[in-house]
């Protein structure tokens, strides 16, 4: 996962991943092998916040904005013991979302301007344990919200294609449509929208937002009903088979995590003047459970697939398939880089690098 993240913010088409030093540093191996995008940047560099960090995202979004900001600049927080690795590059802090006092302490002392706010539960975890998930995807988005107002900060809180339901448009979804989702992450997120953008029209809060599709990355899968896409990579790699709990028909927006970050970064980077909303959808592409492992199985050629949808398809069938994220192209000129064939490509050298082709003291260490 060395090389994931930066590659985003290089200008041009990606190409086909090429062999790197797994101990180079990922900023220099960008630099060097590609075009560096540089945004015009504040007079200070922010100081930032993000909790939930050793989830999915956080983790490579502190390694990409530490390459913009310095890596002071950016702290890494959650409520679990960090690995060495994580510790190694850059600040890590126990936060606690729901301990509001905390995060008043945490703001003061370390003078934060931004807070990324990852910390939820997701789909099919938060269906599991609703009482819990009521607690850290709602009363927890709470604290940020007005920590946030409290302190000035920008704040980004992500939303999902969760926050959409059976009754919204499906291909495509716009921006703003009926959503009326059906699980509790759903429900929470939506929440989260609505919070902010009051938040925003009441008290002039910086509230930023973004609809994120299924996000694929090498990270094992952590909960999701779009984590099919991510745990066939490990299985099809390891055992040559995978069985998949979704129908192969099933289309969902997906978004390799590269595009995210850089989204994400963009998207915060962007002047107020510029954004029509406070809540914007995004995508990369869409695809089925079929199509993906045909791309698939032209590296892996005897792959064996099996379909046994669970509880997750019914998830699923209440998603949008097709995102429209017009709004964002036009008011903050987001354009996604990776396709499906790239993403193969480079989310088979991410596992096998990462995962597969590892000692196991190694293996130890990985995020």
């Amino acid at each position: 996962m060395f090389r994931k993240c930066l590659a985003s913010l290089a200008l041009g088409p990606v190409p086909s991943p090429l062999p790197l030093p797994r101990i180079a540093p990922i900023a220099s191996q960008l630099i060097q092998s590609r075009a560096f995008h540089q945004v015009p940047r504040e007079s200070r560099p922010p100081k930032i916040l993000i909790t939930g960090g050793l989830g999915q995202l956080g983790i490579e979004c502190a390694k990409l904005l530490r390459t913009q900001y310095g890596s002071n600049n950016v702290i890494l927080s959650d409520i679990i013991k960090p690995s060495q690795s994580v510790l190694e590059n850059g600040p890590y802090i126990f936060a606690d979302i729901l301990d509001f006092k905390g995060l008043q302490k945490i703001v003061v002392d370390h003078r934060i301007d931004w807070l990324i706010h990852f910390s939820a539960l997701l789909s099919a975890v938060g269906e599991q344990n609703v009482p819990l998930a009521v607690r850290v995807n709602i009363e927890g988005v709470h604290n940020v919200i007005e920590l946030a107002k409290q302190y000035k900060l920008r704040i980004f809180v992500p939303s999902t294609i969760g926050a959409f339901g059976p009754d919204s448009p499906r291909n495509p979804t716009p921006n703003v449509t009926i959503q009326r989702p059906r699980t509790i992450y759903g429900v929470s997120k939506v929440h989260a929208e609505l919070i902010g953008e009051y938040y925003y029209h009441k008290f002039g809060l910086d509230f930023r937002c973004l609809r994120f599709p299924g996000v694929i990355s090498s990270d094992p899968p952590g909960g999701g009903t779009t984590d099919y896409a991510v745990a066939v990579f490990h299985e099809a790699l390891r055992h040559g088979k995978y069985t998949c709990y979704l129908r192969p028909d099933t289309r969902l927006p997906m978004m390799y995590i590269e595009d995210c970050l850089r989204a994400l970064l963009e998207f915060m980077r962007a002047p107020n003047e510029q954004l029509k909303r406070r809540v914007y959808n995004v995508t990369a592409m869409s695809f089925t459970p079929e199509e993906l492992f045909a791309q698939l199985g032209k590296h892996v050629p005897n792959l064996h697939v099996t379909y046994k949808p669970d509880s997750r398809q019914l998830i699923a069938d209440a998603w949008p398939q097709v995102f429209d994220d017009s709004d964002a192209r036009r008011d903050w000129h987001w354009q996604h880089k990776y396709d499906l064939v790239n993403l193969v490509d480079f989310m088979i050298k991410d596992v096998q690098d990462n995962y597969i082709n590892v000692q196991p003291e190694q293996q130890t260490l990985q995020i």
